[in-house]
C-alpha cells in the first residue's frame, strides 16, 4: 500500500468537445459522437469520433512543426494547470514532471514525404517530419510549452497507454522524484489514412459505416468492432502534502496502479485473463482495498467481440458483487493512447456528481456476459471507489483505483 496521489487538475479534449462539462454531459446523454470523417474519405471504414472544431490558433507558434496529438496535448497541459490554479511562478519547475501516454507514431504527413522519397527528390524531403511523429515530442512540446524541466518521457503500451502514464507519475510521486506531474494522454489515430487503414486490414474496426452513430457499441450482442477516436487527456497529479500546503482543491485521488503483461499473443488478450487479473489486484493492493470494496468499473469495453467477452468474463470471476460498468467508448469510440486517460478522467467525474453514465448503444445484452452494466439512462449510485481498465496490444495490461476526495 503506498500514499494516495491528489487529483488536482484536468485538461479534456475529446469528441465530445472541451472540458470536463462537455464530455460529462456527451456521457450522461449516452451520446455517440461518431460520424463520416472526410479525412478518411476512401478508406474501408470512412467514420470515427473526432475532437470538434479543435482550434489550431492557441497553438499556432508550434503548429508548423508539430502533428495533431501534439497540439492537443500541449492544450489540454495547458487547461489541466488552469484548472489546478498552480500558477507559473507558484512551483519549482525542477520538481514538475510530464508523462504522457501516446500509443504510436503519427503518420499525418509520411504519405507526402514517402513520395518524395520514391521520386528521389531526397532534399524535399521536411526536416521536421521525425520531430513531429515520434512519441516522446508530446511530453518534450509541454515541457517547452510551459517551462518545467522535471522527468519528462511517453509511454507506450498500445491502448494501455493513457493509464499507464498516470501509474507511472504516481510512481515518480512515490518515490520522490516530482512534486507535481503532469500526466495522461493524446493521440490521433483518424488523423492518418495509413493508421485507419492498418485497423481495418486487423478487422478490429465496425463496419456499421450506414449508421456510424451507433457503431460503436460496448458488450452489446450486435457489437463488430471500435470506432477510431481522438484527443487528449491531462491530469495534475501532486504529493499529498504538497497539494495541501497550498490548500489545492483535490477532484479524486488516485489510489492504486497495477501493470502486467500477459505474454500470450501479439494482440490477443489471454483468454483466461490471467495478466488483466494480476494488474488490478496490484492496483487494489496498492490502495489497500479488496475486491468487494469497488463500487464501479469503468470498463476498457473496446466494442470488439473477442474482448469485450474475454474483459466481462474476468470481471465476473473477480468481484463478488456485481459493480455497475460502464464503457466510455460506446460515446468517444476509441483514443488508442488517449483513451486510459479520458476514461480515468471520466472516473473522476463520476466519483465528483456519484452518478454513472451509460453505456451509449448499448440496447441487447450479450447473454454470454453477465455484469451490471448500465444503461439507457445515468444511474445514481454512491460511489466511493472506481476501477478503470485499459488492455493493449502486446497484451499490456494497466488498471487504476480513484477514490473520492
Amino acid at each position: 500500500m503506498s500514499e494516495p496521489v491528489a487529483v488536482t487538475g484536468l485538461g479534456l479534449l475529446t469528441p465530445a468537445g472541451e472540458g470536463p462539462d462537455a464530455l460529462w454531459d456527451c456521457l450522461c446523454q449516452g451520446r455517440s459522437t461518431a460520424a463520416f470523417d472526410h479525412a478518411l474519405e476512401g478508406m474501408p471504414v470512412d467514420f470515427s469520433c473526432q475532437v470538434p472544431d479543435f482550434d489550431t490558433d492557441s497553438v499556432k507558434t508550434i503548429a508548423w512543426r508539430t502533428n495533431r496529438f501534439m497540439q492537443m496535448a500541449v492544450v489540454a497541459a495547458r487547461m489541466a494547470l488552469a484548472d489546478s490554479a498552480l500558477s507559473p511562478g507558484g512551483f519549482d519547475h525542477r520538481r514538475v514532471g510530464v508523462v504522457l501516454g501516446v500509443g504510436a507514431a503519427s503518420m499525418e504527413h509520411w504519405p507526402g514525404e514517402t513520395e518524395k522519397l520514391l521520386r528521389g527528390r531526397l532534399r524535399a524531403v521536411s526536416p521536421l517530419s521525425l520531430p513531429r511523429s515520434i512519441p516522446n515530442m508530446a511530453a518534450g512540446e509541454i515541457a517547452l510549452d510551459l517551462g518545467v524541466t522535471g522527468p519528462n518521457l511517453v509511454v507506450s503500451t498500445a491502448c494501455a497507454s493513457g493509464a499507464t502514464a498516470l501509474g507511472v507519475a504516481k510512481d515518480l510521486l512515490a518515490a520522490d522524484r516530482c512534486d507535481v506531474v503532469l500526466a495522461g494522454g493524446a493521440e490521433s489515430p483518424r488523423a492518418s489514412q495509413m493508421v485507419a487503414l492498418c485497423f481495418s486490414r486487423m478487422s478490429v474496426l465496425s463496419r456499421r459505416g450506414q449508421d456510424p452513430a451507433r457503431a460503436s457499441r460496448p458488450f452489446d450482442a450486435d457489437r463488430d468492432g471500435f470506432v477510431l477516436g481522438e484527443g487528449a487527456a491531462v491530469m495534475v497529479l501532486e504529493k499529498a502534502d504538497h497539494a495541501r500546503a497550498r490548500r489545492a482543491g483535490v477532484r479524486a485521488w488516485l489510489s492504486g496502479y497495477g501493470a502486467s503483461a500477459d505474454a500470450h499473443h501479439p494482440t490477443t488478450p489471454d483468454p483466461e485473463g490471467k495478466g488483466a487479473t494480476a494488474a488490478i489486484g496490484a492496483a487494489l493492493d496498492e490502495a489497500g482495498l479488496r475486491h468487494d470494496d469497488i463500487d464501479h468499473i469503468n470498463a476498457h469495453g473496446s466494442s470488439t467481440g473477442f474482448n469485450d467477452l474475454y474483459e466481462a468474463t474476468t470481471l465476473s470471476r473477480l468481484f463478488p458483487r456485481p459493480a455497475p460498468v460502464t464503457a466510455n467508448k460506446g460515446s468517444l469510440g476509441h483514443g488508442i493512447g488517449a483513451a486510459g486517460a479520458i476514461e480515468a478522467a471520466c472516473s473522476v467525474l463520476t466519483l465528483e456528481h456519484q452518478l454513472i453514465p451509460p453505456v451509449a448503444n448499448f440496447s441487447r445484452p450479450d447473454p454470454r456476459i453477465d455484469l451490471d452494466i448500465v444503461a439507457g439512462a445515468p444511474r445514481p449510485h454512491r460511489v466511493e471507489t472506481v476501477l478503470s481498465n485499459s488492455f493493449g496490444f502486446g497484451g499490456q495490461n494497466a488498471a487504476l483505483v480513484f477514490t473520492r476526495a
